[in-house]
């Protein structure tokens, strides 16, 4: 049985590893309370009492907005964190699979982004992900995953799913940006994607894994509404106006299109399905009241 630790185990693609553990799997799944990644200390303890064979890196600063007034704690997390989990891998000879964004790019690029593709972010979200990248490489070479996604979403946790159905209901109309493009990604089935890389120990370096397909945050707006109609989810339908990033600015910068070629990873776990298939599966399989978002704290 291979002993799996987890770490981000509260967040949304450790929500669905959890729930997707294989039977060959002996997990230790830990929240940030639990286990806090920036502490070097804390994550030495950790693995040297439970020796994993596998470390899953999940846990991950994500407020790309706040990241810009908290470049510390998005360092500290993003990339020392990660550098922790890093050292402890090499230190007891275990594997890595670390988790990593599209927000590395600048989002320029007309045609999807190779794995090789020279890191370009634009925002301190984005640069502390692509630091947390190169101190995992330069710790254990190729002897680690990094696996990039995009635009994640589950029934869990907070995200623009949830967050639509929620303006959906309470608002008259919507305006959503339609000049970022990029590719949905059902956190169900990029943890999936995750247990059958972890049993690929030749399945390394930088890889990517999104949904198929390429959508504007207003294309998936519009979609999220028409399956939730469909579904019952929604009572009624609302005008859905597409807007410029530039009328809805925000402190960080987003790439504009950070589509990632797949076609690696694709080869080694399988393609993954369209995003709008993605999208109406997550929501059949979904109780209606756990895609309720949760109120802000």
């Amino acid at each position: 049985m291979r002993r799996v630790l987890l770490l981000g185990a509260n967040g949304q693609v450790g929500w669905e590893l959890q729930r997707q553990l294989p039977e060959s799997v002996e997990l230790l799944a830990l929240s940030r309370a639990q286990a806090d990644i920036s502490s070097q200390e804390q994550v030495a303890r950790i693995t040297r009492q439970f020796r994993p064979d596998l470390i899953i890196n999940a846990a991950a600063y994500t407020a790309v907005d706040r990241a810009e007034s908290e470049p510390e704690k998005a360092y500290a997390i993003n990339r020392d964190g990660a550098a922790h989990c890093a050292a402890v891998a090499a230190e007891q000879g275990g594997r890595l699979i670390h988790l990593s964004t599209d927000f590395v790019f600048d989002g320029n690029r007309p045609t999807p982004y190779p794995t090789d593709s020279l890191r370009r972010p634009l925002g301190v979200y984005g640069a502390s992900k692509a630091a947390g990248e190169v101190e995992v490489e330069r710790i254990l070479g190729n002897n680690v995953l990094i696996l990039r996604t995009a635009w994640v979403y589950s029934a869990h946790g907070t995200n623009f799913v949830k967050t639509m159905l929620r303006l959906m209901k309470e608002r008259e109309t919507l305006g959503v940006v339609g000049d970022q493009l990029g590719s949905p990604t059902w956190a169900a089935g990029l943890a999936a994607a995750i247990w059958r890389a972890s049993e690929q120990p030749g399945f390394h370096g930088i890889q990517h894994w999104t949904d198929a397909g390429v959508a504007s945050w207003y294309d998936f707006a519009v979609a999220i509404q028409e399956e939730a109609l469909t579904l019952g989810l929604l009572p009624r339908a609302i005008p859905i106006r597409m807007i410029a990033s530039s009328s809805y600015p925000t402190p960080a910068r987003r790439p504009a299109c950070a589509v990632l070629d797949k076609s690696t990873s694709y080869a080694a776990l399988g393609a993954a399905p369209h995003w709008r298939q993605a999208l109406r599966q997550m929501l059949v399989d979904t109780d209606s009241d756990e895609i309720q978002e949760s109120p802000s704290p």
